[in-house]
């Protein structure tokens, strides 16, 4: 079934001295308009490379991106991206970051329209009294607050996250998810987000999709999330299914790691007995 977002066999390899790469191979996920999914695995396993291809960053080697009925062909403003470093300008303050993809994206608008644009988001992720402070005075988790309002005042048809509370206490974390999903509830925006923590995947999105382990990965496991919108995350703690969801996530990921140590230690076998070989001939030579 076609979907607002459509990732249809997406793969990307690499050429290397030893020949091809498969990173990911057969990568396949449709989402909903305003659907939230978090992309959920082990690292090195593909997540952001998928992220990266669906922003136009990375080129797909096979398959392709279509986004509200458009096939992708590199980066651009319909696509919000927030990485886990926000990449401001340190010498320039929060609404100057937020002005520079404003300006691009509405260059029709007047510059006290701009400016109220990047106001306005940079107040709902609560950076109203810190317009006019540099990046570089800005704590850690005020300066994902800006990245957060840069990519959300561009209004873009789907939102790109990447690992972005991955560099914050939890508190902060915490605070930052809630405030996330508040403006997603208005906005309506579809988005997919990567995450290496399952209790976040779980509070955070209506699906989880868990990536197999490279090479060749792909989706490995898909779960639907059964806690009411608005998100409290009392009420999700809480929920009977919470922590089966759970359970059931972990053990996908830990039957990853065993796949990984049964293959890691069939290749060093591989080895060893290639290296025993080849003393031999010499030996007998």
């Amino acid at each position: 079934m076609a979907g607002y977002v459509e990732m249809y066999r997406l793969g990307k390899t690499y050429d290397t001295p030893n020949g091809p790469a498969v990173i990911v191979e057969d990568f396949n996920l449709n989402m909903t308009k305003g659907e939230y999914v978090c992309l959920l695995g082990h690292s090195g396993c593909g997540k952001s490379t998928v992220l990266s291809m669906v922003a136009g960053l990375n080129p797909i080697t096979s398959g392709g991106v279509v986004v509200a009925n458009r096939e992708i062909d590199g980066p651009g403003p319909d696509r919000g991206v927030v990485f886990q470093s926000p990449c401001l300008m340190p010498w320039m303050t929060a609404l100057d970051n937020v002005l520079l993809g404003v300006n691009q994206v509405y260059s029709h608008g007047t510059r006290a329209q701009r400016h109220d644009i990047a106001a306005y988001y940079l107040t709902l992720v609560g950076l109203g009294s810190s317009l006019n402070k540099r990046a570089k005075d800005l704590s850690q988790g005020m300066q994902q607050r800006v990245g957060i309002a840069r990519a959300f005042a561009l209004k873009p048809k789907m939102l790109l996250l990447d690992e972005p509370f991955g560099m914050l206490d939890s508190l902060t974390r915490m605070e930052l998810q809630e405030i996330l999903l508040e403006i997603l509830m208005r906005d309506k925006v579809t988005t997919l987000m990567i995450t290496h923590d399952v209790d976040e995947a779980l509070f955070m999105s209506d699906r989880v999709v868990i990536m197999t382990n490279g090479p060749r990965a792909r989706v490995g496991m898909v779960s639907h999330m059964p806690f009411d919108r608005p998100r409290v995350r009392a009420d999700v703690l809480e929920h009977p299914e919470y922590y089966e969801l759970r359970g059931e996530m972990i053990q996908f990921l830990e039957d990853q790691d065993h796949k990984k140590l049964k293959a890691d230690a069939a290749k060093l076998e591989a080895m060893k007995t290639e290296s025993e070989s080849t003393l031999t001939e010499e030996t007998v030579s």
